[in-house]
């Protein structure tokens, strides 16, 4: 059990997601503990694969909502008791990933930066991702934005905003984030840019309930001008996302 309880210290401390959850009531021995890490997988059991298995779907949703209760769960066995078993949510810190290292993209950082965001810059332009244009990013990566995001975790509580407005960079960018299951997505580019976009990625065989995820024109509409109102309407809207404020039919 220590070292259960050392790893969650040490993903706490990472500010890395997990959940734990413990076997309160319904058990000779309540006070069995399994940990849950957003992929899914498990460190410890409840002491039944069947209970480990319900638990972890929950967990793993309270992983992203900072979930505390109880739950209550029944198992196929001949006393068919119920088992109550506590879980609680650690969510990592929200994580904005930049994709264009333009002029929008340097007062965005900023701004998510303020808001405790983990901000990640990519860009293949190594003339525009360098450490001065960006010294507050967390991370700064040349290279393919479609090559870094199919091999990197995206979780419900990532956003991304497609700043690149060339579609040889955001339309693969576009389509391997669709394809995964995300937070807020958002592209830049006029309504009829987004229009079009949208039924070239359509003809790559995305669907329409996936191309409702993305918010193009990206932003809030409050007027913006200068790439610092475009910033500050797009972390709005991101933040809005979070908070469950606004959904797909709501842009």
């Amino acid at each position: 059990m220590s070292g259960l309880y050392e790893e969650l210290k040490n993903r706490l401390e990472q500010e890395h997601g997990i959940a734990i959850a413990t076997v309160i009531r319904g058990v000779e021995q309540p006070g069995a503990r399994m940990l849950i890490y957003p992929d899914a997988t498990t460190h410890g059991t409840l002491g039944s694969p069947e209970l480990d298995q319900q638990v972890t779907s929950d967990a793993t949703q309270a992983i992203w909502t900072s979930g505390a209760a109880l739950h209550q769960y029944s198992l196929a066995q001949p006393d068919a008791r119920t088992i109550e078993v506590f879980i609680e949510g650690f969510p990592p810190p929200p994580e904005l990933i930049i994709v264009g290292a333009g002029h929008i993209a340097i007062p965005l950082t900023t701004f998510a930066k303020t808001l405790n965001y983990r901000v990640v810059v990519i860009d293949a332009r190594a003339a525009f991702a360098t450490p001065e244009r960006f010294p507050h990013a967390d991370e700064l990566i040349v290279a393919w934005p479609d090559e870094i995001l199919s091999q990197r975790p995206i979780y419900p509580s990532t956003a991304v905003a497609v700043l690149t407005h060339d579609p040889k960079f955001d339309e693969p960018t576009l389509k391997v984030l669709l394809e995964r299951h995300g937070g807020y997505v958002g592209a830049i580019g006029s309504r009829k840019t987004s229009t079009e976009r949208g039924e070239r990625l359509k003809m790559q065989g995305l669907t329409d309930e996936q191309l409702q995820r993305i918010y193009g024109p990206i932003g809030l509409d409050i007027g913006a001008t200068s790439p610092e109102e475009i910033a500050l309407s797009i972390i709005t809207q991101i933040v809005a996302y979070r908070h469950g404020k606004i959904g797909p039919q709501q842009r």
